[in-house]
């Protein structure tokens, strides 16, 4: 019985003994399973108070995080939530977030944040009781690229080009008028006037008001409005029907054919010897940002205000060229595929000699790749007039493929543009036109589509190739304008016969 007791007693301490490491080594277990907190993400977005315009409330937006600390880049810090901050100075300050998750892992937010007296910034848009700002007439005053810093796609300068744009005058009043003096002339907007209108200043009256199918634009003449100023954010709104700054179709998410009822811009002024400047800034986010940018000033001395130039200097003429062959095949870039047709500066990608999508086995032909751009066109200029005295057709030979997205802005328009570009680089006032009817267009397939040059289908160019001197500028365009869709495209036997 002894013997047995002592083994019984040996066996439970045994068991106790075990049950007491699996209980210590339960909560290492747990703690090792313990899943790994993910990663915090900073955020925040702030408002500045109406009545007092030093005072900021800050809104946190982190996620996945415990604690905060917020530095107001003035010298303060806070490690509240959401805290709201009274600066002593109107400035710009950087304001950091940094947000810790309870691993102590850190993740950081920086904006830039102007605090400034609204009544200072108002002053610098409308003055004490008015101020009239007209387009800058040093350097370039509009134009179209990338970004807010880049005018390369398309820029004005005061060179006689669009005179009656720089004597328009843009006044904003303290009271929140916004008025608009078209002093009697208005600019012929490509797409957006009748084309009889286009590329010309015309009368500003409501006849003349027309677009090119019937729609009354004479909401767009002189007139009043009002305006709204965010000086926390620097954003211009104008109200009213027809209220516009810079170019007509410039709206605020993208470009009109029709006046709107407001459009919002930012707005930036410096002060300048004797007179301020103010950029005008529409901006566009899409697959490529588009930004339309415009300068005006206003003068405090007229006297250092420039003269508008009211007709271009001359330029001197291309020498004439009657070829008896054009054309380009978009096979390579030897002369047996390419006469007269060299590509130029495009708005699309050409490469050359590539597969055909059809027949592997075939010719090389082009590919036509449409970028980021509102309008794209692979264009061809010559250092000749062309006189077309040895053609009557222009042909292409197009191939689409059903792998483009057509469900949106892209469309399957086909155009073949004859212009000049030598005596005024906008050739898109004053072009020819040659459209393929899209019910026509097939796709996954080869199709040749060919135009009598005597017969243009639309454009505001006067008159048909065969009986102008001037023309020296020829374009392709695939997919439709006025969009930043990117597509595909094939293109072989571009040719004048």
């Amino acid at each position: 019985m002894e013997k047995n007791k002592k083994e019984n007693f040996i066996r439970q301490a045994l068991f106790f003994l075990g049950a007491l490491a699996v209980i210590a080594f339960l909560p290492s277990c747990e703690e090792d399973d313990d899943p790994i907190p993910d990663d915090p993400i900073a955020s925040f977005q702030y408002e500045i108070d109406e009545e007092e315009p030093l005072t900021v409330v800050f809104q946190n937006f982190s996620q996945n995080a415990e604690t905060y600390s917020w530095n107001f880049g003035d010298g303060n810090t806070s490690a509240e939530e959401n805290p709201t901050h009274t600066y002593e100075d109107f400035d710009t300050y950087e304001v950091v977030l940094t947000a810790t998750n309870s691993a102590g892992v850190s993740r950081s937010f920086t904006e830039v944040i102007q605090v400034q007296d609204p009544f200072v910034a108002l002053t610098l848009l409308a003055g004490m009781e008015s101020k009239t700002w007209k387009l800058y007439r040093l350097e370039t005053s509009m134009g179209v690229g990338p970004n807010v810093d880049s005018r390369e796609w398309w820029s004005l300068e005061n060179d006689g080009s669009r005179p009656c744009k720089y004597f328009h005058e843009f006044t904003f009043h303290r009271n929140g008028d916004y008025v608009f003096d078209d002093k009697g002339s208005m600019w012929g907007e490509g797409g957006i006037f009748d084309e009889e209108l286009v590329g010309e200043c015309f009368e500003a009256i409501p006849a003349n008001m027309v677009g090119p199918e019937g729609q009354d634009l004479s909401a767009w003449l002189g007139g009043t409005h009002s305006f709204e100023f965010d000086p926390a954010t620097n954003m211009v709104t104008l109200e009213g029907l027809g209220a516009w700054i810079g170019i007509v179709k410039v709206g605020t998410d993208g470009e009109v054919s029709v006046p709107q009822n407001s459009v919002s811009f930012n707005v930036e002024i410096e002060e300048r010897d004797g007179y301020d400047y103010m950029s005008v800034v529409f901006l566009y986010p899409g697959d490529q940002d588009v930004a339309w940018t415009f300068s005006y000033a206003h003068y405090y001395d007229t006297g250092l205000e420039p003269e508008v130039i009211l007709e271009p200097a001359g330029i001197d003429p291309l020498e004439e060229l009657t070829p008896t062959e054009m054309y380009n095949t978009f096979a390579s870039t030897s002369d047996d595929d390419v006469q007269v047709l060299v590509p130029t500066e495009s708005t699309v990608e050409l490469t050359v000699g590539v597969e055909d999508p059809a027949d592997a086995d075939a010719a090389k032909v082009g590919q036509y790749r449409r970028v980021a751009a509102l309008y794209q066109e692979l264009q061809f200029a010559t250092e000749y007039y062309i006189q077309f005295d040895n053609f009557t057709t222009v042909s292409i030979d197009v191939y689409i493929p059903s792998t483009n997205d057509f469900s949106g802005a892209l469309t399957q328009d086909i155009a073949i543009i004859i212009a000049n570009n030598h005596d005024t680089p906008e050739w898109w006032n004053h072009h020819l036109q040659y459209d393929v009817d899209t019910e026509d267009v097939k796709l996954d397939e080869w199709q040749t589509f060919t135009f009598q040059l005597d017969e243009p289908t639309s454009g505001p160019g006067e008159g048909t190739p065969l009986d102008r001197t001037d023309l020296n500028f020829f374009a392709i365009s695939i997919g439709g304008g006025g969009h930043d869709i990117q597509g595909t495209f094939y293109i072989r036997n571009f040719k004048f016969e």
